[in-house]
């Protein structure tokens, strides 16, 4: 990556330690990096490397027992809402329609009614759920349900967005599509994104960097530049991509999957 490109988030030497029955149990030992303006990193590691302990760190919802993390330049202490978080369960309030759903972020901090429904409105209609500002949860696909929960995220405005295994509840036909979809949404308006995966090909199709940590305690074994064009990244295409199995490969054999007995 160019030196000249602006950092939003840094961390920085980020280690945690956690008290366990038998001694402190230490779960990320080093890690740093730093997410450019506009880029998505990805994040792999195998099952238990801290991936989830990371992300809950770079919120605010847990304080790093060494090093810290910068958004912006501030450092984080709490969970202040410095960045919009979309996890694997969309956690939509059942008893809310579509648009009180996308608002409900905006109505905690206070935006003015007309104002939130005007922003949400715009996402509503711009991300293909047009006609179904007043539908409930139950009636919508897990797709669907999933658009509204980036939308929710989105309106806000949040500098950085955090994507937790967002895709890993859907079927592998929706979640090719949702792939897309949400790169396209993050790429349009303008975001930050950190994606963490299990999914190699999906790190592939919509990240700028992937970055490979270790089995726990976690460091940073290796960070892989995708220099595949955006253009290229049809989650479905991508997998005849001449570079994409070459790629695959390099990944793969970073990430110190322990054999089976």
């Amino acid at each position: 990556m160019s030196e000249t490109r602006t950092v939003v988030l840094r961390a920085t030497d980020v280690g945690v330690t956690f008290p366990g029955a038998k001694g402190p149990v230490e779960a990320i030992r080093k890690v740093d990096f730093e997410l450019y303006e506009g880029e998505t990193l990805a994040i792999v590691g195998p099952s238990g490397c801290g991936k989830s302990t990371l992300f809950n760190a770079i919120s605010g919802l847990l304080k790093p027992t060494r090093g810290h993390i910068e958004v912006d330049g501030v450092t984080v202490e709490d969970a202040t809402g410095h960045v919009g978080y979309m996890l694997q369960k969309d956690l939509l309030l059942p008893w809310r329609t579509v648009m009180e759903n996308v608002v409900l972020g905006l109505e905690v901090r206070g935006v003015a009614t007309a104002r939130a429904e005007a922003i949400a409105q715009e996402l509503i209609t711009a991300y293909g759920l047009a006609g179904f500002e007043h539908a409930k949860p139950a009636t919508l696909s897990g797709g669907m349900r999933q658009r509204v929960a980036i939308m929710r995220t989105l309106a806000f405005d949040p500098k950085v967005i955090l994507l937790d295994e967002p895709f890993s509840a859907l079927d592998f036909q929706t979640r090719l599509l949702l792939q897309a979809d949400v790169a396209r949404i993050i790429a349009e308006r303008g975001k930050s994104a950190i994606l963490v995966t299990h999914d190699i090909g999906e790190a592939i199709a919509m990240a700028d960097r992937v970055l490979v940590l270790s089995l726990r305690p976690s460091v940073v074994r290796a960070v892989h530049e995708i220099a595949l064009p955006k253009t290229e990244r049809d989650p479905v295409a991508l997998r005849a991509h001449p570079e994409f199995n070459a790629l695959f490969s390099r990944i793969w054999a970073d990430l110190e999957i322990p054999k089976a007995a």
